[in-house]
């Protein structure tokens, strides 16, 4: 479930682009009602003892550590296409119980991955481990807090008091099944059993980066069955093309901007599509030198540079990059026909342009 490339602090420049300029609007309320949210469950876990308070600390603290808050903007990003009227404060509510979301899954999928730390500080299970004193107890202690956060997401979505009944169920209905996907892509991710990289990416990452905020904000908004199906076409190549960047960072990006240790996702022996594009285009010095890093935490840093060099001279990164800029293609040309205001158009396609990787100049083949 990685459900990422968000550890960053710095506020982005905005550069005329619309869905930044949103996303720069309402990210300090996100962060603060987040902040409330969990000192409200804090305040009495700590009645208790503060062994129980620990996992939600620890939750709380990784909550609001970075993260750019891309899909708390894609649900106000929805709700202004869909037509929502007044202040913004239902998406925003609605943005925060997705955060929540985004939390519970990230520590479930840090506790799987073995990774010790996440936007560039401890992970949950690891910074409870060494709170409580023991990896058994720091691991069940982060699938309790996991527990707590989703429980404390699904209680947000659900006290929006100014939707109607209908609404309100139609909008839990929508977060329930991104759930239900989120979770079927892990499990086939988990077992190794992803003949389709990118099947399994829709399903962990496309349901609920791109398709499941930008549904949300259009049925709070109570928008038509036939702007859904145009928000879902215009969303489904995105989806991808969010993970396939995710990718790319997570191989290419330096710790400052992904807050994990280099070259981690080929220590983990993560299928990327970079590793599946690998295995497609390399010669047999790459393929080896691929072999000697992929899913070996013994591999050293000079292992893990000729493993990433090899992404590069097989033409994978280069593949990959082409394919991430043709998903945004495809999403643009759906937007061109999309029966939306001037204003909602701006800012989805401002949402491609945030996404649209800039590629690096090729390298040649050694």
């Amino acid at each position: 479930m990685n459900q990422g490339p968000s550890p960053t602090t710095a506020e982005p420049a905005t550069n005329g682009n619309a869905f930044l300029a949103l996303l720069k609007q309402i990210k300090p309320e996100i962060e603060r009602r987040i902040a409330a949210r969990f000192d409200e469950k804090i305040t009495r876990a700590r009645t208790y003892g503060p062994a129980i308070a620990a996992m939600l600390e620890a939750a709380r603290d990784l909550s609001l550590r970075g993260g750019k808050r891309v899909r708390a903007g894609l649900i106000a990003a929805g709700w202004i296409v869909a037509g929502g009227e007044g202040a913004l404060d239902v998406a925003i509510d609605a943005g925060v119980a997705f955060e929540l979301l985004q939390s519970y899954l990230l520590i479930q999928d840090d506790w799987m991955d073995g990774d010790e730390t996440r936007r560039g500080g401890p992970s949950v299970h690891a910074a409870l481990t060494k709170e409580l004193g023991g990896e058994r107890l720091g691991a069940s202690a982060a699938i309790l807090a996991s527990d707590m956060t989703w429980g404390l997401a699904v209680e947000t979505l659900m006290s929006i008091a100014a939707l109607p009944a209908a609404r309100r169920l139609e909008v839990m209905q929508v977060f329930m099944r991104i759930h239900e996907d989120v979770v079927l892509g892990q499990q086939i991710d988990v077992l190794g059993k992803a003949e389709d990289v990118e099947t399994m990416h829709d399903l962990k990452t496309g349901s609920y980066t791109m398709r499941g905020p930008l549904s949300i904000g259009a049925a709070l908004a109570g928008g038509s069955p036939e702007l859904h199906a145009a928000l879902a076409r215009f969303a489904a190549p995105l989806g991808i093309a969010f993970q396939l960047r995710d990718d790319l960072i997570g191989t290419f990006g330096d710790h400052a901007e992904t807050g994990k240790p280099v070259g981690n996702d080929i220590v983990a022996g993560k299928r990327t599509c970079l590793v599946a594009e690998a295995e497609r285009l390399a010669n047999e010095e790459e393929r080896r030198a691929l072999a000697r890093a992929h899913g070996r935490a013994d591999a050293d840093a000079e292992a893990i540079a000729a493993a990433t060099r090899a992404l590069v001279t097989s033409g994978a990164r280069r593949a990959v990059e082409e394919r991430q800029l043709a998903l945004c293609g495809a999403a643009a040309k759906e937007l061109a026909s999309m029966p939306v205001s001037a204003a909602a158009r701006s800012i989805l396609a401002g949402v491609v342009d945030a996404l649209r990787v800039r590629p690096e100049a090729p390298e040649a083949r050694s």
